[in-house]
């Protein structure tokens, strides 16, 4: 049986992806993100990069949507949120980071200015300041990504972590 302090845990990441504080999270709320990680790198919608952000943006909420929305409106609220998370990290943790992992994959790309495959600790502070975390805990979070402490932060960190972040207590 999940318990009440674990739904609860769950429900506190449900403020994360809804980006515009309206009650649901849609479609619009993983545009959103998208305009906002172009835009603070500079990148533009119709690059390769740009393209690959919102289709992984798509993937994301395509994923999301189908484990969570439940009465298919297309909006899923905190309620389905937390029922849909909660079941499928019941499943398998790592599974649910999988439907993250294109959306993950291209925010890197973007983040990854010198195009080595990997992005900088300060980087991907910016990726999480761009997605409304604060300063100092964006700081944070991202000095924690860099598991092996090698100033770099790739694709496998952060899909491990983003899995982490919904089974792990704050």
């Amino acid at each position: 049986m999940v318990s009440t302090e674990y739904e609860r845990r769950i429900a506190a990441r449900f403020a994360g992806f809804d980006q515009d504080g309206n009650g649901y999270i849609d479609r619009e709320d993983f545009n959103a993100a998208t305009k906002a990680l172009l835009a603070e790198f500079g990148t533009t919608a119709r690059s390769d990069k740009g393209q690959a952000l919102y289709i992984g943006a798509e993937a994301f909420w395509q994923g999301m949507a189908g484990i969570a929305d439940r009465d298919g409106d297309q909006r899923i609220t905190r309620e389905e949120f937390v029922s849909g998370a909660v079941k499928r990290l019941r499943d398998n943790p790592d599974r649910f980071a999988e439907i993250a992992r294109p959306f993950l994959h291209a925010a890197l790309a973007v983040a990854d200015t010198d195009g080595d495959g990997a992005a900088t600790v300060e980087e991907t502070a910016r990726v999480l300041r761009a997605l409304g975390v604060g300063d100092g805990l964006a700081a944070t979070a991202a000095a924690a990504l860099d598991a092996d402490a090698d100033g770099r932060i790739g694709e496998t960190e952060v899909v491990s972590a983003f899995a982490r972040y919904f089974t792990v207590p704050e």
